[in-house]
């Protein structure tokens, strides 16, 4: 076991690793940028380090000062959390070099996974099933015609890599599919120093369902049920649950054992999230495979009772996996909520600033993962999210009330929120009755 882990991250979610390490008995070492200095969460680290300016492209991708830190501190191991390096398979070879355990895939399996088009082809040769997309990638808006006439519009084009909704783009005919290609991989070029595409056929109002997976170096793979993150905007998650409405038990399974194979295809280990999305019909289709922990990952454990940050840790230092299939157990129903510092009704209009006061809801079967408190600055560099409110009851209804209550109960003055628009989104019959979709925030609700 690892006497000692750097968390390469900032936040909530560096906040929930240096808990789980403290239970563990490992110690921890924190970095942190200029604009986080000072953070109360900070203190819960044994050590802290600054890796630079605000920008994130000075401080926490700055791969040269966070493996500085991580020597400097004489850490084994590096928990990447989520966003960031995450998902950056240089990095994760650059800690191999150094020999610094990464928590988390190879770099061989992240680089295979983070490359959409080379993860569709192995999903193919594990059986899992596909949306029709494009062979290969996209060079030409005639070669992004030729595909969408023979599949017929609408059409997908999706950035082969990050995620997050970057580079994606939906066109209905010849003229807007020309303009949004163009679009598409301009974005994709900035975001991602990658501006390769490929195309899917748009499946209309789909589900978005995924699955929960841990795998050893000992060739144990489990899956930890699912997780429904339909309610979305512009393809990113507001609302995550734990067991989704949208499937029967013969998907479910069948699901998850396809997020298994898929896994395995990949040889990869650690905690990984396998996307798809469900169309009308019931049938799924895979989207791609998150080779992190997710934002949501409080969904699963509050079904299951397994810790997943604790799950990864073990993994990454040798040890096998305690659980069996059959041990995973799933009990009630989960819900969490994204709490963002953005005002839903100026189009999410980032909201920097003071949080002059900050009241945490209470009470049986809710959670508040979150580093914000009274006082707290909200940087303007980083994502918005901060905190994630969730809530576990018996039933969906019961979890419902339960997270209405506790949206009341809580209170972040001073900056906007989404706390109001989730809200409107818990108390939309449509949500109640779990008729929803990724296009339901915007065919539904009033907001910019």
């Amino acid at each position: 076991m690892y006497q000692r882990i750097l968390v390469a991250n900032r936040g909530e979610i560096a906040l929930r690793i240096f808990r789980a390490c403290r239970e563990l008995g490992i110690e921890t070492v924190a970095i942190y940028s200029e604009a986080d200095r000072g953070s109360h969460y900070l203190e819960l680290a044994d050590e802290a380090f600054c890796v630079g300016p605000a920008r994130p492209a000075d401080s926490y991708l700055r791969i040269a000062n966070v493996i500085s830190a991580a020597e400097v501190g004489n850490v084994q191991a590096i928990h990447p959390g989520y966003g960031f390096l995450a998902e950056n398979a240089h990095f994760n070879e650059v800690c191999r070099s150094c020999k610094i355990d990464f928590i988390g895939p190879s770099p061989e399996a992240m680089a295979k996974l983070g490359d959409k088009n080379v993860a569709r082809e192995m999903a193919k040769k594990a059986k899992v099933p596909i949306v029709p997309g494009s062979d290969g990638l996209i060079e030409s808006a005639d070669e992004a015609l030729r595909f969408a006439h023979e599949v017929g519009f609408p059409v997908l084009i999706k950035a082969v890599a990050g995620g997050g909704g970057k580079g994606m783009r939906v066109a209905a005919n010849d003229l807007a599919l020309k303009t949004a290609l163009q679009q598409a991989q301009t974005e994709a070029e900035a975001a991602f120093g990658n501006g390769d595409v490929y195309l899917e056929k748009y499946i209309e109002q789909p589900r978005h369902v995924e699955v929960q997976v841990l795998a050893d170096h000992h060739g144990n793979v489990i899956h930890l049920w699912e997780r429904d993150c339909s309610v979305q905007r512009r393809h990113q998650k507001l609302i995550e649950e734990s067991p989704s409405t949208s499937i029967n038990q013969k998907t479910r399974d069948a699901m998850c054992e396809a997020a298994k194979r898929m896994i395995q295809q990949a040889d990869y280990t650690n905690a990984a999230t396998v996307e798809f999305i469900v169309d009308k019909e019931g049938k799924f289709y895979f989207i791609e495979v998150n080779a992190r922990i997710q934002v949501e990952h409080p969904v699963t454990e509050l079904v299951t009772g397994i810790d997943l940050i604790k799950q990864q840790i073990l993994i990454a230092s040798g040890e096998k996996l305690s659980i069996r299939q059959k041990d995973v157990k799933r009990q009630g129903c989960a819900i969490e909520c994204r709490i963002n510092a953005e005002n839903p009704k100026k189009n999410f209009q980032p909201s920097p600033g003071k949080i002059d006061r900050l009241i945490v809801p209470g009470g049986y079967g809710v959670r508040f993962d979150s580093h914000a408190h009274s006082g707290y600055e909200v940087p303007p560099y980083y994502d918005s999210m901060i905190g994630k409110l969730i809530v576990h009851q018996p039933t969906r209804a019961e979890a419902i009330r339960t997270m209405q209550r506790a949206l009341a109960e809580l209170r972040v003055d001073g900056i906007h929120t989404t706390i109001s628009l989730h809200q409107e989104i818990l108390n939309h019959s449509a949500f109640v009755e779990g008729n929803i979709d990724t296009t339901f925030v915007e065919r539904t609700l009033s907001i910019g």
